[in-house]
Parts: C-alpha cells; structure tokens; sequence
C-alpha cells in the first residue's frame, strides 16, 4: 500500500496496532504466568481480557472504515515483547522478577499510547468521529493500566525487590547499606 494520504497512513497504522494487540493476547499469558505477586498476576490477567476487546474494538473501527486490519505485523510489538520474554528467561528473585516485568509491560503500554493518540487525531482531523471516540476509549485504558502498573511498582513490588537481596535498602541520612538481619 503506498502511504499516499493521511487516510493511507490512518490504516497502515491501525493494522499495525491490531498486529500489536494480537501479539499482546499471547504474551500476556506468560508474564502472569511468571509473576509471584498477585496483584501483578491478576492485573496481567485482567489486561489480558481487556487486550481481547482492544481487539475487536479495532476490528469494528477497521469494519467502519473500510479496512482489512489483517496483513501487517508489528515489528515494535515483536521487540517488545522479546525483551519481556528475555526478562523471563533471567535468574531473578521474585520480586525482582515481577518488577522487571512491570518495566517490559509499561514499554508496551507506552507504546501502544502513542500509536493510539496518533490514530486518533488522524481519525479526528479525517472528520472519522465515531472511530476517533473508539481509538480514545482505547487510549484511556492503556493509560489506565500504565498507572495501575506504576502504583503497584512503587507501592509493593519495587520495595520488595529493593530488599529481596538482604541489603537493607540506602539509608536517607547517611547513604550507607546495612546487612538486613535474618
């Protein structure tokens, strides 16, 4: 497909992000799988029905505009979600495991942000209102997920992890480490 019009470019990146959100629907079994917190467990899986109507969510914006979203594969998504698997494949503690996952996943949601917020404006700007508030609805639950990653971060996971390998972590005062008592 030559990129002729913004229209063109509208369509290829939907496709593109319809690649990525299929990709996402196989992977995000695995990161629940590999995570021990659940709370992370849970929000892996509750993405990943929320993912599936990202999915038909593109299909009935393609079906509106004319478009076969099949066709195109997501190299950014692919890369993504290798250094995810990556991160799976390490020796980690639990904790530090979980945490290394959240990072992979808030790269994919930060991703799939942007490529959302610029279908969108292309759809607003093209006069394609109905699929503009769609690809928003989208945008906002990727952004919502993205803070609900963020909260559990540096509420629960990243503390655990700061002490999962018996350094206590930094003291504020002095900048010293301490041996954690077992």
């Amino acid at each position: 497909m030559k990129l002729s019009s913004l229209e063109n470019l509208l369509h290829d990146n939907l496709k593109d992000l319809y690649s990525a959100e299929n990709q996402l629907v196989k992977a995000l079994p695995k990161m629940a799988k590999a995570s021990s917190t659940p709370q992370l467990r849970a929000g892996f899986t509750e993405h990943l029905a929320q993912t599936r109507v990202h999915v038909q969510r593109l299909e009935q914006v393609c079906k509106q505009l004319g478009v076969n979203p099949k066709g195109k594969k997501c190299a950014a998504m692919e890369g993504l979600i290798e250094e995810g698997k990556e991160m799976m494949e390490q020796d980690a503690a639990p904790a530090v495991m979980d945490a290394g996952l959240i990072a992979a996943a808030q790269r994919v949601e930060h991703y799939e942000m942007a490529g959302y917020g610029c279908v969108r404006t292309w759809a607003e700007q093209l006069g394609h209102q109905a699929e503009a508030a769609l690809l928003q609805k989208t945008y906002e639950e990727e952004k919502a997920t993205d803070e609900k990653l963020s909260h559990l971060a540096k509420q629960v996971v990243n503390r655990e992890a700061e002490e999962g390998d018996g350094v206590a972590p930094t003291s504020k005062k002095t900048g010293a480490k301490s041996k954690a008592k077992k």
